[in-house]
């Protein structure tokens, strides 16, 4: 078996390498910046928010995020267009990581900055859809879906694999949180708790569909990431951890299988057991006792 210093070495060691993938070479100085800076912070160190996306559990919730978000179509023509996802994944995962730590951990100013880079972005994303449609990534009508896509999502995650899930109150306080992110995106009126959350994306369902680019999307996210022969297997649990949060309605359009006994027996202890070893590996070992 390892001693204390070899595990704590292996842990630094594969810690550093999830952190530099998801948060990219800035990660560690950025970190530091969140962390230590003195400011006022959006939300306190007890707000929902802070549990939810600071838990391992994100990675399952990025993946169903994005999933979800894909069956818009005009969403999905924006970031087919625009976003690089299949020529940079890696960054644009380096980015949407940097945003999320920066207006949910970091000071008032640097997330109003972060807030105000994204919609400078948002303002030169337009074009049209395969369908015709024209599609501006500025239309709060398709900010919100964005938005409501990634809150089920995170949240959802978060409740089926977290250190620590959220009661009802603390579940509606995590929406009611990420509705001022939401809100100074551009989005209008955004869902204040779990019940306004899900029916505002019962209200888009019918504007939703499988589309090439979407099952496109689907088989490079699931089947083609860009990652070392390695990392397949652990990914490939993640993955499937987060197409077993996708109700029925959403796998359909994208063709992907409901397999409710594998997913009970196989998919989620799996995705639980992946969740810890990533929440062991990024985090910081105990201090060693006294002599």
């Amino acid at each position: 078996m390892l001693g204390q210093s070899s595990a704590d070495w292996l842990r630094g060691r594969i810690g550093a390498a999830i952190v530099e993938r998801v948060a990219g070479p800035e990660g560690p100085a950025r970190r530091r910046v969140i962390r230590d800076a003195d400011g006022d912070r959006w939300f306190a160190g007890d707000r929902p928010v802070r549990r939810v996306h600071g838990d391992s559990s994100m990675f399952i919730g990025g993946i169903r995020a994005l999933l979800l978000q894909s069956l818009h179509p005009l969403a999905m023509a924006a970031v087919a267009g625009h976003s690089g996802y299949r020529g940079d994944p890696w960054g644009r995962l380096q980015r949407t990581s940097y945003f999320l730590a920066v207006t949910t951990f970091g000071r008032a100013s640097d997330a109003q900055e972060a807030i105000g880079r994204v919609r400078a972005i948002h303002q030169r994303i337009t074009g049209t859809a395969p369908d015709g449609r024209p599609y501006a990534a500025a239309d709060p009508h398709l900010l919100t879906w964005v938005h409501i896509a990634e809150a089920d999502s995170f949240l959802r995650a978060h409740t089926a694999f977290g250190a620590q899930p959220l009661d009802q109150a603390g579940r509606d306080g995590y929406v009611a949180d990420v509705a001022r992110i939401g809100a100074a995106l551009g989005v209008s009126d955004p869902p204040r708790t779990e019940a306004e959350l899900a029916a505002r994306i019962t209200q888009y369902r019918a504007e939703l569909a499988g589309t090439a680019q979407a099952r496109e999307a689907a088989r490079f996210l699931l089947l083609n990431p860009p990652l070392p022969l390695l990392a397949r297997a652990p990914y490939g649990l993640l993955a499937a951890a987060g197409v077993s949060l996708l109700p029925g309605w959403a796998r359909r359009p994208l063709r992907l299988p409901r397999l409710p006994v594998t997913e009970a027996a196989v998919v989620r202890p799996a995705g639980h057991a992946m969740i810890h070893a990533i929440r062991w590996a990024i985090t910081a070992p105990p201090p060693a006792p006294s002599a």
